[in-house]
């Protein structure tokens, strides 16, 4: 069999993690049943447990499959940062923060809105729920605060590190507005990834500086 050729149980299995994406990003986790997942995909409850074992390890591949890209490319944004600067402008690391998120924007709008939607979901899901997905970005937000306090040495870890979370909050604003009609983003195409970066950018600067 050719590499990178899908098989009837990979397909399957990417279609259970389409379906649950969405319906988690709708109801959120508690109000996400594996038997509706099930119905919606159109396989039996076997193949999810043979694929996932439970609705906690399904809601994890869900987050896999849309953070590991991501936090690939911050990682080497970051590491071209390193290697070009010495020390590099709070911009330049924001840059590499919001961009790989914010290519998002380039997708069509029904999967922009669920992928918003889900990332919305994994920040305010309660414990354990919010960990399974904070954990699949830990990599890149550590990498982000080493870089940031070498940065801003004079500011505590805390100090970043709660300023690195309004900075997510106000990308995932952006994002979920980003497939509305009243986006803040109106007037900016959607694919114009490189536009929202540059406005997001100038915006949260001189916050992250204060």
């Amino acid at each position: 069999m050719q590499s990178g050729v899908m098989t009837p149980t990979t397909d399957t299995k990417e279609q259970i993690i389409s379906v649950a994406e969405r319906l988690f990003a709708e109801r959120g986790f508690a109000g996400t049943t594996l038997r509706s997942v099930v119905s919606e995909a159109g396989v039996n409850l076997a193949a999810v447990h043979y694929h996932f074992g439970s609705k906690e390890e399904l809601f994890r591949a869900v987050v896999v499959r849309l953070a590991r890209p991501i936090v690939e490319r911050e990682l080497t944004l970051l590491e071209e940062l390193r290697q070009e600067h010495e020390v590099p402008s709070i911009e330049a690391i924001l840059t590499a923060l919001l961009k790989p998120n914010l290519e998002i924007l380039a997708q069509d709008k029904e999967t922009l809105v669920i992928r918003a939607q889900f990332m919305g979901r994994c920040r305010t899901e309660p414990e354990p729920i919010q960990s399974i997905a904070a954990k699949e970005f830990a990599a890149s937000t550590e990498a982000f605060l080493d870089m940031l306090q070498r940065v801003l040495p004079e500011q505590s870890r805390s100090q970043l590190y709660w300023k690195f979370d309004l900075v997510i909050a106000a990308l995932i604003r952006v994002q979920a507005e980003a497939g509305q009609p009243f986006a803040l983003l109106r007037g900016i195409e959607p694919a114009d990834v490189e536009t929202a970066t540059e406005q997001l950018v100038k915006f949260l600067a001189p916050g992250m500086r204060s």
